[in-house]
């Protein structure tokens, strides 16, 4: 039951943000008690919590261990966020960071919860094999991309898009990163 309701709460935070995240409204979405919501999740809060926690587990599971070729957890922080080709109009919430983007939005203690996994993922970054500032530059660069998409700042299109990801991949590459 608990993946069923944080399923809904991520529903409800891709149509319509993070106040529409109620227990009356997740317990409506998710086709439960508000009690059976209660004793998962106690309130807003840990729902929301609950969604940043799953969807950083999820992306954590797609990056390579300590044991994987120098670049390689680089490339793959750049392939988890970046796909190859720009999304097309992708208002279907498939897209797992920027809703723990929209997440964080629930205030310091949900923030919390991203800034945490951020610290070992910037010290694994940090451990690639790669320079460290090239590492950093290129979790800065996908970082920067996936907010300009959440937030629609001209996030880069077509060919432009393409174009883009290749130099991070090069900077990869040309850093000692093995692809």
């Amino acid at each position: 039951m608990r993946d069923q309701l944080l399923d809904a709460v991520e529903r409800l935070l891709v149509k319509d943000g993070v106040d529409s995240v109620r227990l009356d409204a997740v317990a409506a979405e998710a086709g439960v008690s508000k009690g059976g919501l209660l004793h998962h999740f106690p309130n807003k809060r840990a729902l929301v919590q609950g969604v940043v926690g799953r969807l950083a587990d999820r992306f954590e599971a797609v990056l390579p261990g300590p044991d994987a070729p120098a670049g390689a957890y680089s490339l793959a922080w750049l392939d988890a966020s970046i796909p190859p080709e720009s999304p097309a109009g992708d208002t279907s919430g498939a897209s797992q960071v920027p809703v723990a983007l929209l997440a964080a939005a629930g205030g310091p203690e949900v923030l919390d919860v991203l800034r945490e996994r951020y610290l070992g993922w910037q010290q694994r970054l940090e451990q690639d094999g790669l320079n460290p500032a090239v590492a950093t530059l290129v979790r800065m660069a996908v970082d920067g991309w996936w907010s300009a998409r959440l937030m629609d700042l001209s996030p880069p299109h077509d060919a432009l898009h393409r174009e883009l990801r290749e130099l991070l991949v090069n900077l990869i590459r040309d850093n000692g990163g093995e692809t």
